[in-house]
């Protein structure tokens, strides 16, 4: 009975891990694929690492450069700004999202009512508190852009809910944010041959 205890919290931790609370939203890779790519460059300068700004774009863009970098480096592209074909860019903001409605609720209030014995539960009217209402999300958008006609060809959005905005972890920021870029990055074709 201990092992299979074992086994059922194992499986509910992995579980829990792959629901990360990130969504991840990508365009389609037909325009990106008919460009024939094989260099690329970022369209903007890297922010200065000596900031000692609280900003966390300021932890976030090394970041965000490397991981892309690595990434489109494993799929043979080229990071070359004289040959670049097209360019790499990615927009970090704060946003907000409407939190899920309960079935339950009427039309006069969002939340389920409570009569005893009968309906709802207030458990269920607590779990509809928690998760209505508007929430604080974070957003990173990758962009590329085909050089020549300066034209979008494919998008990434990463959006997560913010829940402890105050409590930020640095290395935890950095393994989190290398595997939400991998994720983003992955429908992506390899580069084409020279």
């Amino acid at each position: 009975m201990r092992n299979f205890l074992i086994l059922a919290f194992t499986f509910l931790s992995l579980t829990m891990v792959a629901c990360s609370g990130i969504e991840i939203q990508q365009s389609g890779i037909e325009k990106f694929s008919a460009g024939h790519y094989h260099y690329y460059k970022w369209r903007t300068e890297p922010l200065p690492a000596d900031s000692r700004s609280s900003d966390p774009i300021y932890t976030l863009d090394p970041v965000i450069r490397r991981e892309v970098n690595a990434d489109l480096q494993r799929k043979g592209y080229v990071l070359d700004e004289k040959r670049a074909q097209f360019t790499v860019d990615y927009l970090y903001g704060s946003g907000m999202q409407q939190g899920e409605r309960s079935e339950l609720a009427s039309n006069i209030t969002p939340y389920p009512r409570v009569t005893p014995n009968r309906q709802v539960s207030q458990a269920e009217v607590d779990n509809a508190i928690a998760l209505g209402g508007v929430k604080e999300t974070k957003n990173i958008i990758l962009q590329f852009n085909d050089l020549t006609s300066n034209r979008e060809v494919w998008q990434a959005t990463l959006t997560k809910v913010v829940e402890d905005a105050n409590n930020v972890d640095a290395t935890r920021l950095d393994q989190n944010l290398q595997d939400f870029l991998a994720r983003a990055l992955k429908p992506l074709p390899p580069a084409s041959p020279q």
